[in-house]
């Protein structure tokens, strides 16, 4: 079973996104964001996947479920967990999805996007990298998206995340590189963050163009 938390934006919906956290985490990763996001008019569900832990005091239930239950818990054992959360919007709200990934999620989110073109509206990737066994394997992934994508980091993962564009239609990308230091991940929009106003800009532009 996956655990979330839904946050439902009152009125019109501009849009569905799906929040996947990053490493060592739980869906406690978007506690902050996922509530700026309805302001801006975005529902949102944070979910755990079974490669995480804790944040914020939010446990990732998910995660603790799968070890009860003998099963993997690597990151690529949860890209079905983020599949699993996709289809079960789709379904729900019947109009395609945001996917929103950070670290370990990011890189599975740009694999998704290659692969679910059918029910994504766009990809957002926070601090991507080559997390797998197969090094290189993300660049691939990225030649199949068809989609728009919104890719950062923090500024010192900049030289390890702008290789990765090369497998990015530069028609379908916005590469945010920030001025300021950042933080890896999405914690990057945290209010801890104290450039987080510059990724929040980003991503406004990002999502209404």
């Amino acid at each position: 079973m996956i655990h979330a938390n839904l946050y439902e934006a009152s009125g019109k919906s501009n849009g569905i996104i799906l929040l996947c956290h990053q490493a060592r985490y739980s869906k406690g990763e978007y506690i902050e964001t996922a509530q700026k996001l309805n302001k801006l008019g975005y529902t949102c569900l944070a979910i755990d996947q079974r490669s995480g832990n804790e944040v914020n005091g939010i446990v990732n239930e998910t995660a603790k479920q799968a070890t009860e239950q003998g099963l993997p818990t690597t990151y690529t054992d949860a890209e079905q967990d983020i599949k699993a959360a996709l289809y079960f919007l789709y379904e729900k709200y019947q109009r395609k999805i945001i996917l929103l990934g950070s670290s370990y999620s990011a890189a599975l989110a740009l694999k998704i996007g290659g692969e679910e073109k059918d029910k994504l509206e766009r990809i957002i990737a926070f601090s991507p990298g080559e997390y797998f066994e197969t090094k290189g394997i993300v660049n691939g992934w990225n030649k199949k998206i068809d989609l728009p994508v919104l890719i950062t980091c923090a500024k010192n993962e900049i030289a390890s995340t702008t290789p990765l564009m090369d497998g990015v239609d530069n028609k379908k990308l916005v590469y945010f590189k920030p001025k300021k230091d950042g933080i890896h991940g999405s914690s990057a929009l945290w209010s801890s963050t104290p450039n987080n106003s510059e990724y929040w800009n980003a991503l406004n532009d990002f999502l209404k163009h």
